[in-house]
Order: C-alpha cells, then sequence, then structure tokens
C-alpha cells in the first residue's frame, strides 16, 4: 500500500518541502521527580534549544536530506535572532520568514520529569507573532513539493493550504488541539498527522480507529494518522488500519518528538519518490522520532540520514 497522491516533480520546484507555522525557544529543567507545590529539588540538567513544531520539522527534513523552507514570524529579541539564526546554520531556507518588531519571541519553560520520561510545558507566545492570511503569500509557500502546516495560526494555515492544493502540492498537518477554524483548515489538507488525543477531542468518539474513522469521513484526506508516543503510531487509508509499533530506545527527553515524526514521514515519503509502501514511510518516521528522544531538547538528537539508516538495519 502506497500514498495514493503523486509527489510533484523535483524539476522546477526550489525546495522539497515548505514548512508554514511555529517556532519556538525552549529553556529545558530536568528534575528527578515533577516538583509538588511547597517543595524544593535540585535540577539535573538545563538546556536552551530552539523549538516549535514546522520548525522543527523542518530542521528533521533537512538532517534527512532534504530543501526545506520554513515561513513565520520571529520575535526581534535575542531568542528570536538565535532561533533563525539555528534554522539557517541547520540549512533551512528562511530568507522569507517575518519580524515581528519590538516584541518577544515565543519561549516555553519546560519541565522534564526524569523518573517517568515526561515533560511539561509552560509557555509564552505575544498576539503579534501571529501569521496573517494577508501575509501568506502563493509564491512563498507553494516553493515545494509537499506544504507543512500547523494548527496554531489556522486561517493563515487554510489559506496557505489552499494556495498548495490549487497549485497540486499535496498538504499535511501537524495537528495537537481543537482551535477556531480548524474545521475549515483540515477540509484543505491530503495527509492529516494528530497527537494522540486530538481525534476523540474532535470527533467526540473514544476509540482511536472509529475517530480517525470519522475523520476520513468528515475531511477526505487521502490519509490520516495519529501519534501514540513510546507506542508508535496508528493510520488510516480507506478502510485499511496500519498499526506501527515504536521503537526501544534510552529516553532522555520526549519534547519535539511528534515534530520529529512529521518531518521523518515527509522524508521518508519523498526519499520513496512516492513508491515506498506506507508501513515502510511510517517505520521510517518512528524511527526518527525514537532517535530524537536520545537527547534533551527538541533538535539536539534528531538524527541524520546515516543513523537512520544504521539504526533501522540493526
Amino acid at each position: 500500500m502506497r500514498v495514493p497522491i503523486v509527489l510533484p516533480s523535483q524539476e522546477g520546484s526550489d525546495f522539497d518541502v515548505v514548512g508554514c507555522g511555529l517556532n519556538m525557544v525552549d529553556q529545558l529543567i530536568t528534575v528527578s521527580q515533577h516538583p509538588m507545590p511547597d517543595t524544593k529539588q535540585p535540577i539535573r540538567a538545563m538546556e536552551y534549544s530552539p523549538g516549535g513544531q514546522v520548525a522543527t520539522a523542518m530542521v528533521t527534513c533537512s538532517r534527512l536530506g532534504l530543501r526545506a523552507r520554513y515561513f513565520g514570524r520571529f520575535g526581534d529579541d535575542s531568542h528570536g535572532k538565535w532561533g533563525k539564526e539555528s534554522l539557517s546554520k541547520e540549512g533551512v531556507d528562511t530568507a522569507a520568514s517575518l519580524t515581528a518588531e519590538s516584541t518577544p519571541n515565543g519561549f516555553s519553560v519546560i519541565l522534564v520529569d526524569q523518573a517517568r520520561a515526561t515533560r511539561t510545558i509552560l509557555w509564552s507566545r505575544d498576539p503579534s507573532l501571529s501569521l496573517l492570511t494577508s501575509e501568506i503569500d502563493a509564491s512563498i509557500v507553494c516553493a515545494g513539493r509537499v506544504l507543512l502546516v500547523d494548527c496554531h495560526d489556522t486561517a493563515a494555515a487554510t489559506t496557505a493550504a489552499r494556495y498548495a492544493r490549487a497549485a497540486g502540492i499535496p498538504t499535511v498537518i501537524d495537528v495537537e488541539y481543537v482551535r477556531p477554524g480548524i474545521e475549515e483548515l483540515l477540509q484543505q489538507i491530503d495527509i492529516i498527522i494528530t497527537a494522540e488525543s486530538f481525534p476523540s477531542q474532535l470527533t467526540g468518539y473514544e476509540g482511536s480507529g472509529t475517530a480517525l474513522r470519522a475523520i476520513r469521513d468528515t475531511y477526505q484526506p487521502a490519509m490520516v494518522c495519529m501519534t501514540l508516543g513510546e507506542k508508535g503510531s496508528l493510520a488510516l487509508i480507506g478502510e485499511a488500519e496500519i498499526r506501527t509499533p515504536g521503537f526501544r530506545v534510552p529516553v532522555v527527553d520526549t519534547t519535539g518528538s511528534g515534530d520529529v515524526f512529521r518531518g521523518g514521514f515527509i522524508a521518508g515519503w519523498i526519499h520513496g519518490q512516492g513508491t515506498s509502501s506506507v508501513p515502510d514511510i511510517l517505520r521510517y518516521a518512528n524511527a526518527v522520532a525514537a532517535l530524537k528522544c536520545r537527547g534533551l531538547g527538541a533538535r539536539q538528537a534528531i538524527p541524520t540520514q546515516a543513523e537512520v539508516d544504521t539504526f533501522l538495519r540493526a
């Protein structure tokens, strides 16, 4: 079984993938266990790391050998400048991205629970960082063979996806939460990849398979998939359910693993030139996401193509 979408030719495309959406800067703090109120405990490790759903997915695509562009808005503080530079150093094109004047970049404090291998995210993002529909340029978002959007600025993401569809470019979404405008956005998406809780939140159905089928029937994507953390992923194409187990690795931090899964999926799909089977692509994406969990932060341990190949052979 293959992804039932024809990828545009590499010829004539400036990029393999364009990502339109969120970037952040994270401060990660590792503790022995999640703190109880009115207690104290030492910090086990601390790291600053660039992050954000789409920005991290574009870094993943670049490390896996794709030509990647990121389009979004940075703050004009030191975090915003660092976040943009971090993408450029990874080979991700940021020339079209925007900057909000006198505005801090999106920022998160992430508590990593060492004992349970979980994390708690506290975040702040100024409204001035939001993308507007009027700022979405078809020539920017349609410059690749695939467009990835997230669900944060839903109206802008919908406009970008609509442009891509009109140009015959497949659209992929990283969607976590039910937000205003999400229904209109999903109608423009070819491959919906959701967080584990999203299908039930959106549809009201508790069973994963039932909820995925409800999304398929309502929005008619070519494929819908939900990530399941260490349990892997569950995808639906037509009536076929594809369950892909996760990989066991020593987990340091799971921050960004879902973002990396999306980047891994797109890279596996494009590297296979549209001929690789969906189970193989999902196995590849799960491997990329698992390897990311070896390090602290969203991007530190994102693997290269060679690392993924070695891991899968082993």
